[in-house]
């Protein structure tokens, strides 16, 4: 059996991570959890699985997560360290994390040190510091697996072409809530109707992301790192059925595609079993059903952010992460009705214009660009 640490257990992915497990249990053990700062789903689950280890990152609930569980012999771990702790922890043979934003990169960093095989959610731990990653992720001999649906399915399309030269990756976007909203109408939209994603179930920051269409900016980046190929090769395709979750075309002309039912659960269940493959309870794909699959290219008129991304790539260095950090915060703000969604992505250029890229950044001039852009980011803010 394997066993599985979750980070972010609480979350969209977290949730759907436990459908897998509950799926197999002959397959999956789970032997760690951590929520950020959901308690009481974490004690549910705590007393579900039975984990070793359990984590949460706001120690304000701690003695009301202890009270919850109290009898259980779950180790409760507190905080950004716990978190990390956890990640490295033994015995684990994958480490899921599925934490949002900036937040995973430390406990992400920590699992790669125990050459664990890490499974990742989280793109911007590679957007903000993938050079990084990836450096040490080889000095550790860490397997890292792409849970985002475009980024398994390149991932998927690669294996047995690891050494074939790649021409594009087509990553493709079912175009979010707005798709079909006109700029001009996007002052007057409610929260509500910018939070109705047409085929995903996410959380609030990413369905936001979804709507500006950064989260494609931030994938360009994840992709561009993850498979070693320049930005300027990673297209972005518009597919609102969402049935080909992404493509890879090499020097040839051959495109290949990986597709399948819109279901997280998909990606997940192949990260747990990598390289192998078990049955799976989600539906077959029924392609007379679909009838036809359309693709239309972005409008980064409509969506400067997607533009953002690929300029954020150009630059390298610390961009990336001033861009992450930026979005985090604004988004932040949106959600906390301090800023109108129309503000969000003049307010990322904004810092980004001012920001002077470092080069092959260190750890600490990450965090340090991280912390300068939420810092500017708030200056932005009402």
């Amino acid at each position: 059996m394997k066993k599985i640490i979750l980070l972010g257990s609480t979350g969209s992915i977290g949730l759907n991570t436990l459908k897998v497990v509950e799926d197999h249990p002959d397959q999956f053990e789970v032997v760690g959890l951590a929520a950020g700062r959901q308690v009481r789903p974490l004690a549910e689950q705590i007393r579900r699985f039975k984990p070793r280890w359990a984590a949460l990152r706001d120690a304000s609930g701690f003695k009301e997560l202890k009270r919850l569980v109290n009898g259980s012999r779950t180790e409760i771990l507190v905080g950004e360290e716990g978190v990390s702790e956890l990640a490295a922890a033994s015995p684990a043979d994958v480490v899921v994390v599925a934490i949002t934003g900036a937040a995973a990169l430390k406990p992400t960093l920590s699992a790669i040190a125990k050459g664990r095989r890490v499974g990742f959610a989280n793109k911007e731990t590679l957007v903000i510091a993938g050079e990084l990653v990836l450096r040490e992720a080889k000095a550790r001999k860490a397997v890292l697996l792409p849970i985002d649906s475009e980024h398994s399915a390149i991932f998927q399309c690669l294996q047995g072409n690891a050494h074939a030269p790649l021409s594009r990756i087509l990553l493709t976007s079912s175009g979010g809530p707005l798709r079909r909203v006109p700029a001009s109408a996007f002052g007057r939209l409610t929260k509500r109707q910018i939070m109705r994603h047409p085929r995903w179930k996410m959380g609030p920051k990413i369905t936001v992301d979804s709507a500006t269409m950064m989260n494609k900016g931030l994938e360009v980046i994840e992709a561009s790192r993850l498979f070693g190929i320049p930005a300027g090769q990673v297209e972005v395709l518009i597919h609102p059925e969402a049935i080909v979750h992404s493509m890879v075309e090499f020097v040839d002309g051959s495109v290949l595609a990986q597709l399948g039912v819109t279901d997280m659960r998909g990606p997940i269940q192949y990260a747990l079993t990598y390289p192998g493959r078990l049955s799976s309870s989600l539906p077959a794909l029924d392609l007379v059903k679909v009838k036809q699959l359309t693709f239309e290219a972005p409008d980064r008129k409509k969506f400067p952010c997607l533009s953002l991304g690929y300029r954020a790539a150009r630059q390298g260095g610390t961009a990336p992460a001033v861009l992450n950090a930026a979005n985090e915060t604004l988004v932040a703000a949106f959600l906390g009705g301090r800023l109108p969604f129309v503000r969000i992505p003049s307010g990322i250029e904004r810092v980004l214009d001012r920001h002077h890229p470092l080069a092959h950044p260190g750890l600490a001039q990450i965090l340090e660009a991280d912390r300068w852009a939420r810092e500017e980011a708030r200056g932005i803010i009402p």
